[in-house]
């Protein structure tokens, strides 16, 4: 272990809690979403550094962000989620653990490039993911469900896709492209600067694709047969009725989708260039 590095998982871990704490204090997570954070921002920051915590802060800082933004609008969509913008474990873990595995493997692969493209196109991908579902509900048409583009769906549906969502999630992935191509720390890799930033964007985008994918496919879609709404929500909808599996696997609930979601981002990038 480098003589520095227990130094710097201390700040890691006192900067972690530090984030934590605030953000559920402000209500952007819950106890066990705290208490997640607070490993993942360990990990992250204790073990890869500045510049991994930069691409982590971004896709946490945005993601709340965009969650509070348009509350009003977003109001009557609440029943279609799962959970609301308070981030639980499952959603921490669910968005950053695969990005924090690949933060914890550089230090035994100290300089080599393949963490990094896979740490960063693991946020690009979680991060394309949020944008396009908090801006996506803002389109003023109506998406249609990715297996049948002939076929509208009301908004919010797991499986809609729409030409402002997908522009969203270009976005969103594209933020991330960027920083992991100006922060790289990998400096004899003949994928750095901008060809990075077009990797890391194209592999966010990807990723935020097969969760759309998934969506409509295989992931747990419920039925509440009081509102006659389909929804992610179980065992109770939001009004207080029991819900019933309609479609997909009852395992596949929104957070391991959201694990796939990182992980066609990351197989992207592995596959092209490792």
């Amino acid at each position: 272990m480098p003589p520095e590095q227990p130094a710097q998982l201390a700040l890691g871990f006192f900067l972690a809690v530090l984030i934590a704490a605030l953000a559920y204090r402000a209500r952007s997570l819950s106890r066990s979403g705290a208490f997640a954070a607070a490993l993942v921002g360990t990990v992250i920051f204790g073990i890869g550094g500045w510049r991994w915590a930069v691409l982590l802060l971004a896709f946490f800082i945005s993601s709340s962000a965009l969650s509070r933004a348009f509350k009003k609008r977003k109001r009557g969509l609440n029943e279609k989620f799962s959970k609301g913008s308070q981030r639980d474990a499952g959603q921490v873990f669910g968005n950053g653990g695969l990005a924090t595995l690949f933060a914890g493997l550089s230090f035994f692969f100290p300089g080599e490039a393949w963490p990094w493209l896979a740490f960063a196109a693991a946020l690009a991908a979680v991060n394309a993911d949020t944008w396009a579902t908090e801006l996506g509900v803002l389109s003023p048409h109506p998406p249609r469900i990715m297996t049948n583009l002939n076929k509208v769906v009301e908004k919010g549906t797991s499986g809609g896709i729409s030409l402002f969502g997908t522009l969203a999630a270009l976005a969103g992935a594209g933020l991330i492209g960027i920083l992991a191509g100006t922060l790289s720390p990998v400096t004899d890799s003949p994928l750095n600067g901008l060809s990075l930033t077009l990797w890391v964007t194209f592999a966010g985008l990807a990723g935020s694709l097969v969760d759309s994918f998934l969506g409509a496919t295989v992931q747990a879609i419920y039925l509440c047969p009081a509102c006659d709404k389909e929804t992610e929500r179980h065992p109770t909808h939001t009004c207080g009725t029991e819900t019933a599996l309609k479609r997909g696997f009852s395992w596949l609930d929104n957070d391991r989708v959201n694990f796939a979601c990182a992980l066609g981002g990351v197989a992207v990038v592995l596959f092209a260039f490792v």
